[in-house]
């Protein structure tokens, strides 16, 4: 299925080390008549969907990634979006706005990903099982499953049939993370598996957040 995307990238006059989830905060605290941006309505139900807009912090810049729907309100909100108070104030000194069509689907070839920000493929039903499991092998097999799981909620999230069996190839490490002022164990490092995924698309556990960012690595 072909889906329309707008990155936005905003560079600030300060580098930004975190953050993704006060950006989040902020852009839908401005913008609060949108529900796409902060994924709730005003009587407090929320989006379980695939997030539409989703908050990155990539080499100290903002990048905020609108899909189908979200797209058009990037674009729409983005000439409004000149600082950002966070932790302090961020003045926005250079702007690019990015628009692509792009083909989302499983792919006869494999293709060779890295998480650039830590995935949260664990959660409160998954958790006791991996560290119940005793071997390296046992814990690898549970955690490509559990990638794949999240390939194929993001696919049913965003109306994509997949019609074919897909198996995941990771290379991981991990890494102690705060989620929602939990801790919680993350993983990054590279994956391979047989699907057209767009850079900066997330999986797991807050996306919306920044989490679990993708970004294809081009093999030679």
């Amino acid at each position: 299925m072909k889906f329309d995307l707008t990155y936005l990238t905003l560079k600030t006059d300060k580098k930004l080390e975190s953050g993704s989830n006060k950006i989040r905060g902020y852009i839908g605290n401005t913008f609060k008549e949108y529900p796409l941006l902060h994924n709730h309505y005003s009587n407090d139900k929320y989006l379980f969907s695939y997030p539409l807009v989703q908050y990155k912090v990539i080499g100290g810049n903002v990048l905020i990634l609108g899909i189908d729907e979200g797209a058009d309100l990037i674009k729409d909100i983005s000439p409004q979006i000149t600082s950002l108070s966070l932790d302090k104030e961020y003045k926005i000194v250079e702007k690019q706005l990015i628009e692509k069509e792009v083909d989302i689907k499983p792919s006869s070839e494999e293709k060779h990903y890295e998480f650039i920000t830590p995935w949260l493929g664990l959660n409160t039903k998954n958790y006791p099982k991996y560290m119940a499991l005793k071997t390296w092998k046992e814990k690898k097999d549970l955690i490509n499953k559990i990638l794949v799981g999240n390939l194929l909620s993001m696919s049913k999230g965003l109306g994509i049939i997949v019609n074919k069996k897909l198996y995941a190839k990771t290379h991981f490490d991990t890494k102690q993370v705060q989620y929602k002022s939990v801790y919680m164990i993350s993983f990054k490092g590279e994956f391979k598996i047989h699907y057209d995924i767009p850079d900066y698309f997330g999986l797991g556990k807050g996306v919306s957040h920044g989490f679990g960012c993708v970004k294809q690595i081009i093999d030679k």
